[in-house]
This record gives structure tokens, C-alpha cells and sequence, in this order.
């Protein structure tokens, strides 16, 4: 497959395919091990990224892939680079690619499926398995997920180790195998180590067979690996340089040709190994089992064992020479195992056993459109955000399926009184020992609340797997998680690989901004809106005022319950905003329409037209979020000097953008004028200049005034923030009314 997509196919642009032939090969045997040996139909694999070839191959044995798609590997419409749950043909349980987060998407699947048997009944039996690479060890986020007590005891999941010493620039150094080992039994786990051959086996059963397996065990891997592609008499001059005398008499016995298939025999490509080792981790049930599969990179290639091998392709006499040693022609190399065949009869009973039930049909569930929540005094968003999800949970219908969890912020991100009501999910119950009468931390199998460590990209693992429970663990349910919003940064990774796999789920970023003035710039966010409105699967939410955070946050979990795809990203202040202005708009405009404008992304606050038709200058100033308070005393101040100032509530940049986007696309994509889309012809009055007016970088709404084809004055925070008052910071950063009343002269000015 590898070798067709770079030597058959013209690409027409130059640019190598790639492919992985090293990587896939290091894994063909456990993966021909698992398929047609050891999984059930109801177990979930994650798959190394590098050997996506060997995965797709063996699909297509199964009779699961189109024989098509065999020749599309890395091409439009073809099969992806590595394993994609949304882009692939075939059947993927996660996405991998990002090093690090397909290995922990199992782990956290098997936690979600903890809760959902603990909830809803048990579902049938799921070992979740993942395959990753010895270098993706290398990654933090692994150890995070490993440490994590939500992640403890779960005997279904077992990790398979490639253990071929080498990354993509060189040999791992030094021996490692002690150390992460003493990692994750330190953090509860099983280790399984499988690493000789049957040929060494034998050898070590010999005398001197003692000191030649110590000898193995300590050699560095720069100085093993160096034996391949030497010749015998090399290999054994140099690995028996300083060797002990009983090795050195072990090996003068084996012949010059037997040398290296006897010093290279790991137990990673004996199936027999494989399946004992998989074996041995199915028998422990209390705790997850890692295996660690030594392995040669490039295994039965020319290329093994060398150090440059990870994006090395063999060339097509390589292949011819490959493809002929397993006795197969170009006609021929495409064909599937005959059925009359026992290796075929093989192959049909396993495509049997590993076929799935269809999918249940899910119960469906209305979330209504608004709990009713209102506020006579100042409020802030992060309070109403908790005050919604209490009233959620007085749903019956809703309420079972509503699940929390936060890196060790709930109660300072206000989902307290959730987690009051639904208490906090453990697999067995706890008893409190502290008796604390704002917080009842009630821990038990009933808890809807996954408590986890400050570790925010294993926030964004377990909601990814929450949101996609209707999948791995045939149960819907309705996933909220909160972090401080600046922190959003540290879980992006995860964050944009939870999106990737198609999760849907709600996160709050809570506080945000340097609203939190007395925390200082290391925990004032200013760029969080531009990953909200750039990150694909993603829509950005920021309300300003409590009614329409009870709106577009009924409006989000009624989409997950209609199992609409995407996740939202409410981004949330402390600051507390008089109810005043938005019930006023509420009496202007009446609740439908207004509900309707701010799920569509924007609304006009105040309504400047009275002002205007006398002729005045106008402006509009467009805000979202917590900076609402200054730009209607902008917009007073404005008008005091007889300039008609209208204020529109952006609430979801994100809705308004794409509407725009889409309506300029398809305008290019029909060669026609686009049209305005009507969140912006309803919100802006045309042809007016604009200032926008934002709690973060003032390049994320910047495009405005492209949008509105008008000067726009864009005011934001560009810099980092530091400690002081509200008001102290919004001076610094000209967020302050005066200076957005400049900034309403200055765009009436580029306006002519």
C-alpha cells in the first residue's frame, strides 16, 4: 500500500507521500496477534498512527474495506495518514496522530465506561487496548493520564508498547525499560515485559546462556541496534567486545549465518509470545496492564533495525524482491486469503466473531430551551453557569444524563451546587470525613461529578470520551467540564483531538480575561477566543448577561441530545453585570425574537434609530461579554454629545463569523455576490462604522468590519495583563468608556 501510494500514483505537486513501512512493519505481528487471535467484538483498539497501513490491511482481509481504498492510502477521499474515527472508510475507535493522546483516549474510555455501567447497566464486556510507540512515552500527557486517580483500577485496559528503541531522529538512548516500568507500577499498574525470541530462549537454556541474557538486558540501545545491517563477522567482533568470557564461548559455537537471526530474535514477531502476554493481562482484572513488546523497527525489511528507517521507503526493487520471497505477483499482491484456504477459513470466522451488533436506538431526551433563570441584581456569568446546571438537574428527564468533571476547580468554577445535588462518581463508596456544610463531597457509584488532578489536557481526554460515549459504550449522555480559562492553553492539544474525533461535549472557560484583575497576567486569558473561533467542531459562546447563558447553554446540551455534532466553549467572567439593559431589550423585542438573535450570535442592546433619524452621526459598538458595562456608558456618553451610538451583544463570535464565512464561500463557490447573512443585517445597521469592544486580543473580532464592509476600530487587550482593579486594568488597556468614545470618533473619522 505504502509503496503504490508513492511510486504508482502521480501526486503532481513533488511532494513525498511517506507512509511509515518501518513503523507499520515493527507492528504486524501484534496486530495479526489481536485481529485474528485475541479480540472480541466488543473490544476497542487504538492504533498506533505509524502503522495505520497495517490496520488498514488487515480491515481489508476481514472483508471491512473496499478493495478501492487499498491504493488511496494518503490521497483526497482515500484512507488518512493515521487512524481518523471521522475521515476513515473503515471501522476506527480513535483517532491517533497526535503522539501521547491516542494511547490515553482508551484509559479514559474505560473510565467513562465505569460510569456508564455503574449508571445505566452493564454493557457487554470491552477490553480497550491501545498500541503506541516506546517514544510516545516521551509525552507528559501519558503520565498525567497513568497518575490520575480517576483513571485507577481499571482492569479492562491494557497498553501494548512498541519497543523498538528508536524515534524519528535516532535510537532512544540508554536502557529505559526499569524506569517506566517503576512509573507505572508506582501508579498501580500490571507490567508485562515480553522480550526474546524463542531462537534466544533456547540459547539461554545453554551454559553461559545466564550471562549472555544479563548481557542483553544491559547493553544501551544505541550499541544493539548498531548490529543490524552489519555483517557477521562484525556483528560478532563488536558484541562481544567486552563481553564476559562465557558469552564470548557461548556464540563461537553458533555459526556466522545463524549470528544475527539469533541476536535479533525478539519476542515482539513470535504471535505465541503475543498471546501469552495478552493472556497474562487479561488475568489481572483489578488494574490496567501495560506491555512492553520488544520489537525491530522495520522487521523482514532490508531496512531494519536503521537508525534513519522511520520515513525511509524501500525502493520498488525492494519490493519486487519482497513481494516475490512471499510468492505473490503484481496480479496478485491486491488479493484477499481464499476461503477454501485454513488461513482463509481463518480470516471468515474472525470477520464473524468481530462483527458488532448494530447500533441501539437512543432514547431521546428534550432539554428544555431555557430553565427560567432570572436576576433582580448583579450577576455574573460563572454564577448563573452554575445556577443553570442546578435547574438542569431538577429535570428528570435531563438529569441522568448530565455529567461534570474539573481538574480540581470545581467549586471555584461554581460547580458546586451540582455536585451537591448529583455527588461525586466513584467506582466504590467513600466515606467523608469532613463535615463541611457548603460543600457535601458525597463520593459513590451514583456521582455524576468525575473529580480529576490539576492536569487540564486529562480534562479534555475525558471529555472527549464522554462525548462519545453514545459510541463506545452505547450510552448518550450530556458532558460538562470547567477549567480556568487561561488554562485552556495547557489542554489544547487534547482539546483539539477531542474535536478531531468528532466528540460533542460543553466546556467553560471560567473566569476569563483580565476581569480577574487581581490574579495578574499568569491567570488572565487574552487569546482563548481566537482558539474558540478557530478550533474546527467548536462553537464559541460568551454571553454577558445570565438569561442568555440559560439560553444558548440549553440550546447547546438540547443539540448533544439530538446528537447534532460539535462541542461548545462557553467562555465565562466572575464579574458581576447589572440584569438591567438585556431585560430592557427583553421588553423591546419580546422573548422569541431575542432568544432567536442570541443563539444566532448577536443582538442589538441598544437601539440608537430614534437618535439617528434626526440626522445624527452614527456608530455602532459591537461588545461581548463581561465588557458590556463600559461600552453602554460609551454609548451614553456618545449620545450626550449627539452621536447615535447602537450596542450589539455579540454572543457567539463564532455563529456570526461562520455565517459570514459560509455566505462568502458559497458566494465563491457559485461565482455569484454573496449575500449578508441575517444575524449581521438584523444585529448592524448597514453602512455604519464599527468599534468592537472585547476582553481578549482585539484581533478576534477585528473582522467585523470586513464582514460589515465598514471601518472598524478594533479595542481589546494585546498585551499581558497584571494585578489591580477592574477598572485600573480597563484603563490600562483602553477598555475604559472614554477611551472607547475615541475610539467611536475614530471610526466615524475613517468613514469620511
Amino acid at each position: 500500500m505504502v509503496d503504490s501510494a508513492n511510486h504508482d500514483r502521480d501526486t503532481a505537486d513533488g511532494v513525498k507521500v511517506g507512509g511509515h513501512q518501518a513503523s507499520s512493519a515493527s507492528m504486524v505481528s501484534v496486530l495479526t496477534a489481536l485481529y485474528f487471535a485475541h479480540l472480541d467484538a466488543a473490544d476497542r483498539v487504538s492504533v498506533k498512527p505509524h502503522a495505520s497501513p497495517v490496520f488498514h490491511a488487515i480491515e481489508y482481509l476481514l472483508g471491512r474495506l473496499d478493495r478501492s481504498y487499498l491504493t488511496r492510502l494518503r490521497a483526497l477521499g482515500g484512507l488518512q495518514s493515521y487512524p481518523s474515527r471521522t475521515k476513515d472508510p473503515d471501522q476506527v475507535d480513535f483517532s491517533t496522530g497526535s503522539v501521547g493522546l491516542g494511547a490515553a483516549a482508551p484509559l479514559f474510555a474505560a473510565a467513562v465506561r465505569r460510569y456508564v455501567d455503574a449508571h445505566f447497566g452493564a454493557r457487554p464486556h470491552s477490553r480497550f487496548i491501545a498500541l503506541l510507540g516506546d517514544a510516545e512515552l516521551d509525552e507528559g500527557n501519558v503520565w498525567e493520564a497513568v497518575a490520575d486517580t480517576a483513571t485507577a483500577g481499571l482492569g479492562n485496559v491494557t497498553w501494548i508498547v512498541d519497543l523498538n528503541r528508536q524515534s524519528l531522529d535516532r535510537i532512544v538512548p540508554g536502557v529505559r525499560i526499569g524506569q517506566w516500568g517503576g512509573l507505572f507500577e508506582a501508579a498501580g499498574w500490571h507490567t508485562v515485559e515480553v522480550k526474546y525470541g524463542r531462537r534466544l530462549q533456547s540459547a539461554f537454556a545453554r551454559p553461559g546462556g545466564d550471562a549472555l541474557r544479563s548481557w542483553l538486558d544491559a547493553m544501551p540501545n544505541e550499541r544493539y541496534q548498531a548490529l543490524f545491517g552489519m555483517s557477521a563477522s562484525v556483528a560478532r567482533a563488536q558484541f562481544c567486545e567486552g563481553a564476559p568470557d562465557e558469552v564470548v564461548e557461548l556464540l563461537r559455537a553458533v555459526p556466522d549465518a545463524d549470528l544475527l537471526p539469533l541476536l535479533t530474535d525478539l519476542a515482539g514477531h513470535d504471535p505465541a509470545s503475543i498471546l501469552e502476554a495478552l493472556r497474562a493481562a487479561d488475568a489481572v482484572t483489578d488494574r490496567p496492564t501495560v506491555v512492553f513488546l520488544y520489537t525491530v523497527k522495520g522487521w523482514g525489511l532490508p531496512i531494519a533495525g536503521n537508525p534513519r528507517n522511520h520515513s525511509a521507503l524501500l525502493t520498488t526493487e525492494q519490493v519486487d524482491t519482497l513481494r516475490a520471497a512471499n510468492g505473490l505477483t503484481a496480479a496478485t499482491e491486491w488479493d484477499r486469503l481464499d476461503p477454501a484456504t485454513p488461513a482463509g477459513a481463518l480470516v471468515e470466522r474472525r470477520r464473524a466473531e468481530l462483527t458488532r451488533p448494530a447500533r441501539r436506538p437512543a432514547a431521546q431526551v428534550t432539554v428544555p430551551t431555557s430553565t427560567g433563570l432570572r436576576s433582580s441584581r448583579p450577576l455574573s456569568t460563572q454564577e448563573a453557569f452554575g445556577r443553570v446546571l442546578v435547574n438542569l438537574s431538577r429535570i428528570p428527564e435531563v438529569a441522568p444524563l448530565l455529567v461534570t468533571t474539573a481538574p480540581d476547580v470545581a467549586t471555584s468554577t461554581n460547580l458546586a451546587g451540582f455536585v451537591n445535588r448529583a455527588g461525586v462518581f466513584s467506582p466504590q463508596p467513600r466515606q467523608s470525613w469532613n463535615d463541611d456544610a457548603v460543600l457535601r463531597w458525597t463520593e459513590s457509584p451514583a456521582g455524576q461529578h468525575i473529580e480529576l488532578g490539576i492536569a487540564e489536557m486529562n480534562v479534555f481526554l475525558l471529555l472527549g470520551q464522554l462525548g462519545l460515549a453514545w459510541d463506545l459504550s452505547d450510552q448518550p449522555l450530556l458532558p460538562i467540564g470547567t477549567v480556568y480559562d487561561p488554562f485552556v492553553c495547557r489542554g489544547l492539544d487534547a482539546f483539539i483531538y477531542a474535536t478531531y474525533s468528532g466528540s460533542r461535549f460543553i466546556v467553560a472557560g471560567t473566569p476569563s480575561g483580565i476581569t480577574l484583575a487581581p490574579e495578574g497576567g499568569a491567570h488572565q486569558s487574552t487569546i482563548t477566543p481566537s482558539i474558540g473561533l478557530e478550533l474546527p467542531g467548536v462553537e464559541l459562546l460568551e454571553p454577558a448577561y445570565v438569561t442568555a447563558l440559560d439560553w444558548q447553554l440549553c440550546d447547546a446540551l438540547g443539540r448533544i441530545a439530538r446528537e447534532e455534532p460539535g462541542a461548545y466553549y462557553l467562555r465565562l467572567s466572575t464579574r458581576p453585570l447589572d440584569q438591567g439593559p438585556f431585560e430592557a431589550a427583553r421588553a423591546r423585542l419580546g422573548d422569541a425574537v431575542l432568544r432567536q438573535q442570541v443563539i444566532a450570535g448577536a443582538y442589538r442592546l441598544v437601539d440608537a434609530s430614534e437618535l439617528a433619524a434626526t440626522g445624527a452621526p452614527v456608530v455602532t459598538l459591537a461588545a461581548t461579554g463581561a465588557v458590556l458595562p463600559e461600552t453602554l456608558a460609551a454609548a451614553a456618553e456618545l449620545a450626550d454629545e449627539g452621536i447615535a451610538a447602537h450596542v450589539v451583544d455579540v454572543t457567539s463570535l463564532d455563529r456570526v463569523y461562520h455565517a459570514w464565512r459560509g455566505a462568502i464561500r458559497e458566494g465563491v463557490r457559485s461565482a455569484r455576490p454573496p449575500a449578508q447573512p441575517g444575524v449581521l443585517r438584523t444585529a448592524f445597521p448597514a453602512g455604519v462604522p464599527v468599534v468592537t469592544v472585547h476582553d481578549a486580543s482585539s484581533h478576534a473580532m477585528a473582522w467585523l468590519g470586513s464582514a460589515l464592509g465598514v471601518a472598524c476600530v478594533p479595542m481589546g487587550v494585546d498585551g499581558f495583563g497584571q494585578s489591580g482593579s477592574v477598572q485600573e486594568l480597563y484603563r490600562v488597556h483602553d477598555l475604559a468608556p472614554g477611551a472607547i468614545v475615541n475610539a467611536a470618533l475614530a471610526a466615524l473619522s475613517l468613514s469620511g
